[in-house]
């Protein structure tokens, strides 16, 4: 095993990485939990190389709405989850700058929806200390002037926006920074297992080598049951796809959430001159091969109308599915949106694969604390005595959108969740 807490970093001719020997520790996953796994071991000065089989945030990341939950979407059903969405967005606001707008948000009741479950959310709120502010219609109306003539009432949560696109990007430059290499473009193409154990992998497109780390991590999100069986393991996802539209609008709004049982178009994103709407719940069985159907697209227009009446009429922008990575032994067979949004940390050990770790799950805000959590668990198996330091540093460019641009740019990290505000473009 190799600990480098400093090791330089060289290129080829293009802008991504050469690998250099074998690393203690192959990442394979470039989305935001990879990337934050990759960053973490590099600042814990543990050797690591991170492979992506596109660009980075290729994969469910950067194919998001961009929500920085506040933890109240799941406070009242998921209270374990709805405080680690309020940890982790307060420890994105102070690292991460420009990655992260601070929209705030609003959770709405209109004359449909139950009275009761607006008391049940709010209550669930306060109990676990989400900041909440009570609105009567007229001071709802204030803060939305083009809310819908029905609202009833709405409640103020410390909601926010998420560039996934720099977000993942600034995470893989700090890696970089501190000796990790990291490959977009080099899809794991094979694993070879001997003696209880991942002996080799074999990587494709920018690399085309094949490499003997010392340990695995399995951080490719909707696609983790395909990297799994490589290594005769099972992991059990059930995906589900979303539709997201990107309309014209550019009034300041805070994140809006229609305060009922999570259904379609039932979010209305802001950026800076847009708004993303969204999102539909259908299971899809391949993560690559799945139907893109216009009914989602014109449900969720319609629903977030309810809400926000501008955007019905608002020119489309753009739109795309992105594809949750929900892991259910026990898959469910109704919408998927009954599975937990929580992570969960497997360690394959316990499946007669010794050096190998797959996390599933999760959400975008809480990549960090999944990212932290795989770590210590590598890092425990590996014999590596160093405390995570990542709720602390602030990511690099972390208030320089131009820098953070750049970064996107670099890893051809751009997504279409963003793409409007980034500017980083593929070279």
């Amino acid at each position: 095993m190799t600990v480098t807490p400093e090791r330089q970093t060289h290129h080829c001719g293009d802008q991504y990485g050469v690998m250099r020997d074998d690393p203690t520790v192959l990442v394979v996953g470039g989305g935001a939990t990879g990337t934050g796994i990759a960053r973490d071991l590099a600042l814990r000065g543990v050797d690591v190389s991170l492979a992506e089989r596109g660009g980075l945030g290729s994969g469910t990341s950067g194919r998001s709405h961009g929500l920085l939950h506040s933890g109240a979407r799941y406070a009242e059903a998921d209270p374990v989850g709805a405080e680690e969405c309020l940890e982790e967005n307060e420890i994105l606001r102070s690292i991460a700058g420009e990655c992260i707008s601070d929209t705030g948000g609003l959770f709405v009741q209109l004359s449909d929806d139950d009275p009761d479950y607006f008391e049940k959310k709010l209550a669930a709120c306060e109990e676990i200390g989400i900041e909440t502010e009570r609105l009567d219609a007229e001071q709802t109306r204030e803060r939305v002037p083009d809310i819908a003539s029905d609202v009833e009432r709405a409640f103020a949560v410390p909601d926010g926006v998420v560039y996934p696109s720099r977000l993942v990007a600034a995470n893989a430059a700090d890696a970089e920074d501190h000796g990790a290499t990291i490959h977009p473009h080099a899809p794991l193409e094979a694993l070879t297992v001997a003696d209880g154990e991942i002996v080799s992998a074999e990587l494709g497109g920018t690399v085309e080598a094949t490499i003997e780390p010392d340990y695995v991590v399995n951080a490719a999100g909707a696609w983790a049951g395909e990297v799994a069986a490589m290594a005769g393991l099972d992991v059990s996802m059930a995906p589900a796809r979303g539709v997201m539209v990107s309309v014209e609008y550019d009034e300041s709004v805070p994140v809006l959430n229609r305060c009922r049982d999570p259904d379609d178009g039932d979010i209305v994103v802001p950026h800076e001159s847009e708004a993303v709407l969204g999102t539909t719940s259908v299971p899809v069985s391949d993560p690559d091969d799945y139907e893109q159907a216009e009914w989602e697209v014109e449900r969720s227009i319609e629903e977030c109308a309810a809400m926000l009446p501008a955007v019905a009429d608002s020119p489309e922008v753009r739109r795309w599915w992105g594809v949750r990575p929900l892991y259910a032994p026990d898959e469910d067979d109704g919408d998927r949106r009954g599975i937990s949004r929580g992570f969960f940390r497997l360690n394959h050990a316990e499946d007669g694969v010794a050096n190998a770790t797959s996390v599933v799950g999760g959400k975008l805000t809480t990549y960090r604390q999944m990212a932290e959590s795989t770590t210590d668990l590598v890092c425990e198996r590996l014999g590596v005595d160093a405390a995570c330091s990542t709720a602390s540093e602030p990511l690099p460019g972390a208030n320089d959108p131009a820098r953070l641009d750049e970064f996107v740019a670099r890893y051809d990290a751009q997504g279409p969740t963003d793409a409007d505000v980034v500017t980083g473009q593929s070279q």
